[in-house]
Order: C-alpha cells, then sequence, then structure tokens
C-alpha cells in the first residue's frame, strides 16, 4: 500500500513539474512582449521625435524661403534625408514623401500667396525606418515612422495672422540721461525710438506684392497687415498736446497731467497706424508718417517725441489704456475686413514704479500702494485676452519699487512677470543703471536695436501652423 500511494505521489509532482515549465514558458513570452513594448516603443519614439524635429525645420527652412520657388528645394536640403542637413545616424531609409514638398496656396493666414511660387506655405513629410530588438521575436524586425510638419512664409503675422501692435514707452525723466552702453552711447529716448524705427523697418505696412501701400487715410492704408501704434507715460494733459510730438513746428513740450482718477491721461501718442513705410518693400520710412515723425525718423523734422517726466513713475493704467485701444482696433478690423488679428503690446521701461500720493490725485490711498504689482495685474489682464504682452527692461535695477512693500519685488522681477511668457521678456542689462542679475534666460539678446530685430523677427518670420490649415 505504501509502495502505491508513493508512485502515486510521483506522479502528482511529475505532473506539477510540467505545470511548472510550461508556466515560466508563458512568462518568459509575456516578458519578451513587455520587452519589445518597453524597449522597441521607446526608441520608436525617440526616433520620431527626430524625424519631426528634422521635419519641422525642413519647413520653417522652406517658409523662411517663400514666396521663392527655391523653398521646395531649400526644405529638402535641411530634411533628415542622409545627406542633408539634418540627417540622424539611427535614422534608416530616410525618404521624402512622394508629392512633398508642398507648396500650398492659405486663405486663413493673412499672407498673400506671391509670384514665383504663389503660395503662401509649405508641408514637407518625412518617412523613416526603425529597427526593432525584442519585436523581432515575433517576426517584426522594423516599422516605419511619418513625420508632417507646416510652415507659412514670413510676413504678416504668420499663422496668427495681421498684428495690431502697440508701444508703450516710459518718457520719465531717467529717459533724458545717458545711456553709455557701447550699443546706442545716447540718451536713452533717443536709443528707445531707434530701437522702434527698427521694428517699423521690418513690419509689413501693406502685402509684399504690392509696389506701393497706396492712399493713406488718417495714418492707415485701405487694407493694412502690421498697424503700429505709440502711447508714452506719462500721460499729457490734453490731446490738443499730442501734435507737440508729431508736427515738426518746434511747439512747446506737452504739459505732462497727473494721475487722476477716473479721469486718465492721454497716454496715445499716435493710434495703430500702417503709414510708416510706402510699402512693404520699402528701404526707408516714410518721412510723412506721424509715428516716424514721433521716433524721430523723419530727416526734416527735428523734434520728435519729448521727455516730459515730472510726476514719478506710474504705469499701470497706461497698460489697461493701451489693451483696450489694442481690442478695439482689433474689433475694427474685423468687423470692417473680416480679417482677424492678433494684438501686441510692447512696454519699454526700467520698471521701477514710484509715483507719489501727491502726483496721483483722485486715487484711493490703496491704489496708491503696490504700484508694481498693479502694472503686472493690468499686463496680466492683456494676456487673458489674448494680447502678446513684450517687456523690454532698460537698465532695471535691483532695487525700487517702493511702493510695494508686501510683498517685496525689485523693478527687474516687475518687467519679468509683465511679460506674457518668457520668451517675451528681453532684458538690456548692459544699459547704465541696470543690474547685471537681469538677464533673460529664454532671450539673452541686449542692446535695444537687437531687442527690437528680435521682436520684429517674432512677428515675421516663418513659422509652424497646424498641418490641417486651409
Amino acid at each position: 500500500m505504501n509502495l502505491k500511494n508513493e508512485s502515486i505521489v510521483h506522479g502528482v509532482r511529475d505532473a506539477q513539474r510540467g505545470q511548472s515549465l510550461v508556466m515560466i514558458m508563458v512568462l518568459l513570452l509575456a516578458l519578451l512582449g513587455a520587452g519589445a513594448l518597453v524597449v522597441d516603443m521607446g526608441a520608436v519614439y525617440n526616433s520620431y521625435q527626430q524625424l519631426q524635429a528634422a521635419t519641422q525645420a525642413a519647413a520653417l527652412a522652406g517658409g523662411q524661403a517663400l514666396p521663392n520657388s527655391t523653398a521646395t528645394t531649400i526644405a529638402r536640403d535641411y530634411s533628415a534625408v542622409p545627406g542633408n542637413f539634418n540627417a540622424q545616424p539611427n535614422l534608416l531609409n530616410v525618404t521624402m514623401v512622394s508629392g512633398y514638398p508642398l507648396l500650398k496656396c492659405l486663405t486663413s493666414t493673412g499672407i498673400p500667396c506671391s509670384a514665383p511660387a504663389n503660395a503662401n506655405a509649405i508641408v514637407v513629410k518625412e518617412q523613416a525606418t526603425v529597427r526593432t530588438y525584442f519585436a523581432k521575436v515575433f517576426g517584426v524586425s522594423s516599422l516605419t515612422i511619418t513625420a508632417t510638419a507646416t510652415a507659412s512664409a514670413p510676413g504678416p503675422g504668420g499663422a496668427n495672422g495681421p498684428f495690431n501692435v502697440t508701444m508703450v514707452l516710459d518718457t520719465t525723466d531717467s529717459m533724458n540721461s545717458i545711456d553709455h552702453d557701447s550699443n546706442c552711447n545716447d540718451t536713452r529716448i533717443n536709443c528707445a525710438l531707434a530701437g522702434l524705427r527698427t521694428m517699423l523697418g521690418t513690419l509689413s505696412p501693406c502685402a509684399p506684392k504690392l509696389a506701393s501701400c497706396g492712399t493713406v487715410t488718417n495714418g492707415n492704408v485701405a487694407n493694412p497687415i502690421d498697424e503700429v501704434g505709440l502711447m508714452v507715460f506719462p500721460g499729457l494733459t490734453t490731446t490738443a498736446q499730442v501734435g507737440y510730438d508729431t508736427d515738426c513746428s518746434g511747439s512747446p513740450n506737452p504739459v505732462i497731467s497727473k494721475y487722476t482718477y477716473p479721469t486718465l491721461p492721454v497716454y496715445q501718442i499716435v493710434p495703430p497706424s500702417s503709414d510708416y513705410r510706402t510699402s512693404a518693400t520699402a528701404g526707408s520710412l516714410n518721412p510723412s508718417s506721424a509715428i516716424v515723425k514721433a521716433a524721430r525718423g523723419s530727416p526734416s523734422c527735428n523734434q520728435g517725441l519729448e521727455v516730459v517726466g515730472g510726476v514719478g513713475t506710474f504705469y499701470a493704467d497706461a497698460i489697461t489704456v493701451a489693451q483696450t485701444a489694442l481690442s478695439t482696433a482689433q474689433s475694427q478690423r474685423l468687423s470692417a475686413t473680416g480679417v482677424h488679428s492678433t494684438n501686441v503690446l510692447i512696454l519699454l521701461s526700467d520698471g521701477d514704479a514710484n509715483a507719489t500720493s501727491a502726483n496721483m490725485q483722485g486715487h484711493s490711498s490703496a491704489a496708491q500702494r503696490q504700484q508694481c504689482h498693479q502694472a503686472i495685474t493690468a499686463a496680466q489682464n492683456a494676456a487673458t485676452a489674448g494680447t502678446w504682452v513684450y517687456a523690454v527692461a532698460y537698465g532695471s535695477g535691483s532695487s525700487g519699487c517702493s511702493t510695494d512693500t508686501s510683498p517685496r519685488i525689485t523693478p527687474c522681477q516687475t518687467m519679468e512677470q509683465i511679460a506674457s511668457s518668457p520668451s517675451k521678456f528681453f532684458s538690456d542689462y548692459t544699459a547704465t543703471g541696470g543690474s547685471s542679475a537681469c538677464i533673460s534666460a529664454s532671450r539673452p539678446t541686449t542692446g535695444l536695436n537687437q531687442i527690437f530685430k528680435a521682436i520684429a523677427g517674432d512677428l515675421t518670420l516663418a513659422r509652424l501652423i497646424p498641418n490641417n490649415t486651409t
């Protein structure tokens, strides 16, 4: 009986050993499958990211060449195809998909389809092979990946349509001081206005295909592309004095207003205008334009914008008024032409708000405090409404904002927080009085001309747009 029982027990154990072997094989297959999923999919994802980056670079290079017919050739040159600028060693069999690069004429970007390419966008589509490792066990030795990118042509607003731009310029007493920075070495106001002129020389007043923008009415051509306006702080007492900054007649300096409330000073010197050049390809500024005169860009006008100062610095209201004006211009353009546009607000200042209670007649004691934080709130409100807010910290110091006691904040921190994104914060920290710690991590460009070239580049360079844009 014992022997029989023992044989039965051995039989059961042998059967269990067979089951264990089967289970181990199943687990090994599961582990291999997991390895294939983790390792191979990770490799595919990494390769796709490289292919997508190369495809986007090719699209941007081609888009920048538009409307020239060489755009497709340039896009190929910057692709990931072997031998080209963005070839990647671990991407195999990279090819441009048949029919690409593809030139397109889109109707929603606000960019004309100009000759010779008669296109305002380019689509690039590439494909590549990725080797697998563990997946070979299952008969899958490679996978094919595809990447597509679309870029608009440079000029009038890219995918965001035309721009309504308002520059809000500090004209307090400090702007009459000399900036000994080697980038300018002139009064701060002259350096700032030189930057404004640089931007006016880059933006598009009308469609690039036009030899002339045509007749000007109230500072605007019939079908403007990028409109540019100018505001200052402290504001002026009356609208009649606005002309002193643009009439070139040697009129006396405008008289500034205290920051009364609810009646605000007059901040706007020039409303949104598109007459700053006679065409998008014109090499010089239009000397008859009010904003060019204010920017001291008219050879026959020696006066231009004047620094008046005298009531300290408070600019939160100026930001709010600028945003209201931009929204109005945007609505009017949409109503009149059906064109969608993007608002841009550019604030140039050292950021040190410090108006006294005597300057701010009519404001409550609470409104007289936290002046730098008030400006940040005003800028954030503008950004929430969709406005691109650029902040140019001009010689911003590491101390100031004396009315902001809880929490404390520096002028540099104020300007950085006013910008609607890190890429829209610039700092000319080499200007006299600037703090070497006030550096833009995203845009370390210094010197106002270089800064305004960069801002204009943001508004005029080719840019990626959704692949389904029509």
